[in-house]
């Protein structure tokens, strides 16, 4: 079976440029999926995406250009209902043979088969393979209805039959020209109210030819490249980009070098079809405002790659992508430097006028600002962080730590109410941090207020400080209690008040600063600082937390079973956990290990069954032999292995355990614990009680039984 490569290709206006990439991706993917679920391509056919600001694309290889036949086996009925007593077909067999194209004279090569306990009749043909004009029509349709697009729009198309019309079409941009290329060949498949041809457009103004006509599906991407002016492929088109930035920057010299932000790199690739680096500088005047704002906003509303010098710090030179190639660039470059000039001068305005006012002044302005209605203003939320905070930091480090703490939690939420944080909210904690220190405040509360929204995101870092790991802790707690107390959840992908990132945030901290605190406590401690606002949802809250903390381990490669069994017990120093993982590791390499665990489960399920029974373990009445032997090695084995789990040594303390294998093993199969005698059936539980409980220290072993 020939085959030949397959270009497909919608061109359409200006598509949304944050979601270009997951256009490309999931329009080419869709295509070759449907193809090579109809048999018209090879299940490892080479799939290349093409993605530009005004074309989705695929390359698709080796597409026959009609299906393989199919040999196919159809199930039609038992052949107690098919046949009579004599063998000649039913109307019933009759009925459905005739719905399969076939008439009585297939019976007689019917084909018997078992189907599960009873004897059915099979009707074996041969299915066409399917054309490609077909096949590619439905594989477009799939393509263009699974697309994940943002927002639909609907726009008209005047009708191409004889009564004059127009239809409504719905895509997420209007699209004005299809393209489909088998080999040199085109394909005659329809979508959008478009018919296919081999022809399409380049850059709107440096395009070497309009429309571009293409020769093949191989010679896409060069043609574009050559008489369109445009680099198709999304991945090359990056690729350039940040290959010209890096020039720019050597150009530019002493060590400088364009902000990293993949996002940011990613827009830009596309909003150009044929991108140009040019390098634009600002007023030097404007470095005396804080580098975040500048940097935001050249990102945020223009675009641009700011440049870093060798130490991270801001120049007043900025790298512009641009979309076109003049011989002479001065007047984009000059463009550009109008454009930036005032939004950077906006920047520094606010920071100007901010801080004309302490940050202690706008505390009362905290009260007019909403937070939630049931919670009530961001005044009455500053309170209740400066609770928390003072209660973790008594805690922490004694009254010291308390103040500073209270201090900086009162004053944490206060650039909320600047003007630079009502233009940049992105810069809510940072400008804090700034005017903290313009109002001669220490470093620590300064960097308490920047650093008490971290973790923001996976993999950021944490506070810096003691002081603003106390208010990060406090501030995320109050957010968890608050929002679990009014019964305000997140639901399936809904998250509105990113409770899941505040819970692993508060993960983080207690883990990775090893912070002496228990889960429980903590947020039973919070609790009071709502007044009659909340409900206590803290048991509901400790549970969604340790569902974050089951599923980071996983993550991090602990199995299910190693975090299932280290989580069933609760430990209330999460820090501990890591230690609890290794030395459930350690133990369950350990030969004895399936034996104990099988024990372990087997003691839980009598101390369930016999609960409220059970008695402090008297040696006097032990009576037989295995009893006996298992109290002693308990009294030679416990203690020690208490004594490393009281040091922090959990592997230690769970490999002592493992000589308790042949003594718990003799003890089940020589004692009877359900004995007839009450006061020997209390002390036998007794016995398991205090084993169980001395075995479970560490983690619950019966979670590591088969």
């Amino acid at each position: 079976m020939t085959t030949k490569n397959l270009l497909v290709e919608l061109f359409v206006e200006e598509l949304p440029p944050k979601a270009l990439r997951k256009l490309g991706d999931a329009f080419a993917g869709v295509l070759a999926d449907q193809l090579k679920a109809q048999g018209l391509t090879a299940a490892d056919a080479v799939v290349t995406p093409f993605a530009s600001p005004r074309r989705l694309a695929a390359h698709v290889t080796g597409v026959a250009a009609k299906a393989a036949d199919k040999a196919v086996s159809q199930k039609l009925m038992p052949v107690s209902v098919g046949l009579d007593a004599s063998g000649a077909p039913t109307p019933a067999l009759l009925k459905r043979l005739a719905g399969l194209g076939a008439d009585a004279s297939a019976v007689a090569g019917l084909k018997r088969a078992m189907d599960g306990k009873a004897e059915a009749l099979f009707f074996d043909s041969v299915q066409p393979g399917v054309e490609l004009a077909e096949g590619l029509q439905k594989a477009l349709h799939e393509a263009i209805a699974k697309l994940p697009i943002p927002k639909v729009m609907s726009y008209q198309l005047e009708t191409d039959c004889e009564l004059p019309g127009w239809s409504s079409v719905n895509f997420v941009r209007p699209a004005h020209g299809l393209v489909a290329l088998h080999g040199a060949d085109v394909v005659p498949v329809k979508a959008l109210g478009l018919t296919a041809g081999n022809s399409t457009h380049g850059h709107r103004f440096e395009a070497a030819i309009d429309p571009v006509p293409l020769a093949d599906a191989d010679a896409y991407a060069a043609t574009l490249a050559r008489d369109g002016a445009v680099i198709a492929s999304f991945a090359e088109r990056k690729a350039e980009i940040a290959r010209q930035l890096a020039a720019a920057a050597a150009e530019v010299g002493g060590g400088c070098q364009p902000i990293e932000d993949d996002a940011l790199l990613d827009e830009v690739t596309a909003l150009v079809e044929r991108p140009n680096v040019l390098i634009c500088e600002f007023e030097k005047q404007f470095l005396d405002v804080p580098q975040e704002c500048l940097i935001l906003t050249m990102k945020a509303n223009q675009k641009y790659f700011p440049l870093l010098d060798a130490q991270g710090k801001l120049t007043n030179r900025f790298l512009v992508v641009s979309n076109i190639r003049p011989d002479d660039a001065s007047a984009v470059i000059g463009g550009n430097e109008r454009v930036v000039r005032p939004r950077l001068a906006d920047a520094k305005f606010f920071f100007d006028q901010d801080r004309k006012k302490t940050l202690e002044s706008r505390v009362p302005a905290l009260s007019k600002v909403v937070y939630h209605n049931k919670l009530g203003t961001q005044g009455e939320r500053m309170e209740r962080v400066c609770a928390i905070a003072e209660t973790i930091g008594l805690r922490l480090g004694g009254p010291e730590l308390a103040a500073r703490s209270l201090l900086a939690a009162r004053l944490a939420k206060t650039d909320l109410v600047t003007d630079m944080v009502g233009e940049f909210p992105e810069l809510q904690g940072i400008m804090g941090g700034y005017y903290a220190r313009h109002d001669g405040l220490s470093d620590d509360i300064a960097l308490a207020i920047e650093d008490h929204y971290k973790p923001r995101f996976a993999g950021d870092e944490l506070p810096r400080t003691q002081t603003g790991v106390v208010v990060a802790l406090a501030d995320k707690l109050e957010t968890l209690v608050g929002m679990f107390g009014i019964g305000n959840l997140p639901t399936g992908d809904k998250d509105p008040f990113a409770l899941r990132r505040h819970a692993l945030g508060v993960i983080r901290m207690l883990v990775e600063k090893d912070l002496p605190l228990a889960l429980t406590e903590l947020l039973s401690a919070a609790v009071p600082a709502f007044g009659d606002k909340i409900s206590d949802a803290t048991p509901a809250l400790a549970d969604f937390i340790y569902d974050r903390l089951a599923g980071g381990l996983r993550e991090q490669g602990a199995s299910a079973q190693e975090v299932d069994a280290v989580l069933a017990l609760r430990p209330q120093r999460l820090a501990d956990v890591a230690q609890r993982l290794q030395a459930v590791r350690a133990f369950a390499a350990l030969p004895e290990a399936p034996a104990l665990a099988a024990a372990n489960k087997r003691i839980g399920n009598i101390l369930k069954k016999s609960e409220g029974e059970g008695a402090a373990v008297n040696p006097a009445l032990f009576v037989e032999p295995a009893e006996k032997d298992l109290y002693a090695a308990m009294q030679a084995t416990v203690p020690a292995a208490n004594a490393k789990f009281d040091a922090g040594d959990h592997t230690a303390s769970l490999q002592a355990l493992a000589a308790l294998r042949t003594p718990v093993d003799a003890f089940f199969d020589g004692v009877m614990v359900n004995a007839d005698d009450a006061a020997l059936k209390a002390n036998r539980l007794g016995l398991l009680k205090s084993l169980h409980e001395a075995m479970n220290r560490v983690a619950d072993l019966s979670r590591l039984a088969a």
